[in-house]
């Protein structure tokens, strides 16, 4: 497929990968057997992408990105794993997307509408949801899942495991080891904190005065009452009855196997 429209004569196409309508492969740009790329996604110069890896329509990688390689796990035995990235993302340069391991969900999937700017890094089995933004550097070990709205900003880092609610905020430089609730901010001082709810991103995303009232008494029930973690979460579950934003912030709590951060 090398030398066709919108396709570098220099590019390196695998007889097998599959390419949408009008899908643009800059320079020295290579791409491996069992890839499909949807329609009008525009891949730089330099890229790699290798298989198996499923990429929607309308995305934008810039150069020297590589996507879909083997997951850095001491385990993999080279196994039928994959990565499978959504529509209208953009991903900058350097950036790194592993696929997923055998021993977890054999899976790495990225939503729509995300922006992973320059040497973003994703390893295997995490799941993101739509419209995140990761700034410079942000860096997800394994087994991470990111929610919907979430904001990584630079140096930013996720250890293995652990999952970050959706609309929460993470400081630059910010390391996080356990999970963080929905509409949370977290500050960087030494080992991430909790700093308030994400109010200026919620305003941003149309949440109404009595929605963010609700969600900052919520935080101040878990965060700043200095009440145990059993009684906090009786009390969010009397304030759920009013308030589906609680409720999914209860609901995110319960479901979590690893430590709250707190």
């Amino acid at each position: 497929m090398s030398g066709a429209p919108g396709i570098h004569p220099s590019a390196w196409i695998d007889p097998a990968a599959r390419l949408g309508a009008n899908v643009r492969v800059g320079p020295f740009t290579s791409i491996g057997a069992d890839v499909e790329i949807g329609e009008g996604t525009v891949i730089g110069a330099h890229c790699s992408i290798t298989g198996p890896t499923r990429i929607g329509r309308d995305n934008h990688i810039v150069g020297h990105a590589a996507i879909g390689g083997d997951p850095q796990d001491k385990k993999f035995k080279g196994e039928r794993t994959e990565l499978v990235i959504g529509d209208r993302n953009i991903i900058r340069e350097f950036v790194t997307l592993n696929r997923g391991t055998a021993a977890g969900t054999g899976l790495t999937r990225i939503g729509d509408d995300n922006w992973l700017l320059a040497y973003t890094h994703v390893a295997h089995d995490c799941v993101i949801g739509d419209n995140c933004v990761f700034s410079n550097n942000s860096t997800l070990a394994g087994h991470v899942e990111i929610g919907d709205w979430v904001i990584m900003s630079g140096f930013a880092g996720v250890h293995q495991f652990c999952r970050i609610g959706a609309h929460a905020f993470l400081g630059m430089g910010v390391l996080v080891s356990g999970d963080v609730p929905p509409y949370t901010m977290v500050a960087a001082e030494s080992q991430g904190r909790p700093r308030g709810i994400n109010s200026e991103g919620l305003k941003r995303r149309g949440f109404d005065a009595g929605r963010i009232s609700a969600i900052k008494r919520a935080y101040r029930t878990l965060y700043v009452a200095g009440l145990p973690l059993a009684e906090a979460r009786q009390q969010l579950a009397e304030q759920a009855r009013e308030s589906d934003d609680v409720r999914a912030l209860l609901d995110f709590i319960e479901s979590g196997e690893r430590p709250l951060l707190r």
